[in-house]
């Protein structure tokens, strides 16, 4: 380990993440970069999340009532102690130099203020393909405009906020428009980063609430827009 590494800090957000928490939290401790800190914010799981949690050394578990992952994920962002930040899902898997590479092209360049990555998409073993799913999703490599492929400074943070708890689905979607809005400069490296897991329970979402949520955060960025373009 290279004694001059600046910290990650590396934010879980789980709600009943028995099933695949486990794969997720080692995804992290098998990186080939340190120094590392993992923050999992359980947000009130009613399972055997906690218990997988910290069966882990080394994890900072921080128990809260059912909030919400933008709560999860702001609570994180307020206890983290390293200069660099990143996200994972619970069901999502890091590749192993994911967050070298990141942080090597974040230090190389100062004035990118976060970096994503290229995405795998895989289907959970005996789930069927959901209609919303194209197959090619399946056989290519796709840029991930995701935060579980989000390697980001934390003083962005400071600039553009945190994420908007307003918005059942698609606070992160709203937080990424933010940064493009601001004219943040990002960089998209070309290597495979994320390993994307479609399974049971990411196919139920309200469709009609996130169309609404989607449409307002939408709305919010015209309005920026517009009240930059009148300066």
């Amino acid at each position: 380990m290279n004694i001059n590494n600046p910290l990650i800090s590396v934010i879980i957000p789980a709600f009943n993440a028995e099933k695949y928490l486990k794969d997720a939290i080692e995804s992290v401790i098998k990186q080939n970069y340190q120094p590392l800190e993992i923050i999992l914010i359980d947000d009130g799981s009613t399972d055997n999340t906690a218990k997988i949690a910290k069966s882990f050394q080394n994890i900072k578990y921080i128990y809260q009532e059912n909030s919400g992952p933008a709560i999860a994920r702001n609570n994180g962002i307020k206890i983290a102690g390293g200069d660099y930040i990143a996200f994972l899902d619970q069901d999502d898997l890091w590749t192993p130099n994911k967050l070298s590479l990141q942080i090597n092209y974040l230090k190389d360049h100062s004035d990118i203020s976060y970096v994503l990555g290229q995405q795998k998409i895989f289907l959970e073993s005996g789930i069927e393909k959901p209609k919303w799913l194209k197959q090619e999703y399946l056989e290519t490599i796709t840029p991930a405009y995701l935060l579980s492929a989000l390697l980001t400074r934390k003083s962005i943070f400071n600039q553009i906020g945190y994420f908007d708890s307003s918005y059942k689905h698609g606070n992160d979607s709203d937080w990424l428009l933010k940064t493009i809005d601001a004219r943040l400069s990002m960089y998209i490296i070309p290597e495979i980063v994320l390993l994307k897991r479609i399974h049971d329970a990411n196919q139920s979402h309200n469709i009609e609430e996130m169309k609404s949520d989607v449409l307002s955060f939408l709305r919010a960025s015209i309005q920026r827009k517009n009240k930059q373009n009148n300066l």
